[in-house]
């Protein structure tokens, strides 16, 4: 029991027709359920914002999604409202199998935002899933889903540097691609020693 998949946030509000659709994000669930019966564990990461969010543009009076703010814990990008718990934006993509080990689910303070699936925007508040892959013995990672650039860039970066050997499957991951923030993502990912497959 070494090897986890880490299936990022494959939510409704991410792909087509969603509050922050990723440009073919939908096509990703099947590949991903495909891969699920490989691995050892499969754990699934959910953006699970409150209303109101500190990183919606909408609680930002005269602020537009995708501008950049200072936080306390650095810049922010401004989002459309998204991922609000309980809200149909916010449950997985229909076809996505859920039969999961863990569902871990980010974002849920007002005031920080959580690209991550391992820490809040400020690097150091934890979400647990550092101490559940240790429990478990895992010690490989393979990650999958939405968006390459932001919570798979984060969670990736975030794992190496935790001590995981760490695979992004980037046929099984689609990307924002706000201002050249792809091109950025896979040279940050590479130089943390993340493997772009």
């Amino acid at each position: 029991m070494t090897h986890a998949l880490l299936v990022i946030d494959v939510q409704n509000d991410f792909c087509p027709g969603g509050a922050l659709a990723v440009a073919q994000g939908d096509q990703v669930v099947a590949p991903i359920n495909a891969m699920m019966d490989a691995f050892d564990a499969v754990i699934l990461t959910q953006d699970w914002h409150p209303a109101g969010h500190s990183s919606f543009a909408g609680t930002h009076p005269g602020k537009a999604p995708f501008e950049l703010i200072q936080m306390p814990y650095g810049p922010q990008v401004l989002w459309p409202d998204h991922c609000v718990q309980g809200t149909k934006g916010a449950a997985f993509h229909p076809d996505l199998r859920t039969d999961a080990d863990l569902i871990i689910r980010k974002g849920f303070r007002s005031d920080i935002d959580s690209y991550s699936a391992f820490f809040e925007n400020d690097q150091s508040t934890p979400t647990g899933l550092e101490g559940y892959l240790n429990t478990r013995g895992i010690t490989q990672l393979t990650m999958v889903g939405l968006a390459t650039d932001f919570c798979v860039h984060f969670s990736a970066v975030d794992a190496a540097r935790l001590g995981f050997d760490v695979t992004v499957r980037t046929a099984a991951c689609r990307a924002i691609d706000l201002d050249g923030s792809l091109a950025a993502a896979e040279t940050a990912m590479r130089e943390a020693g993340v493997t772009l497959a």
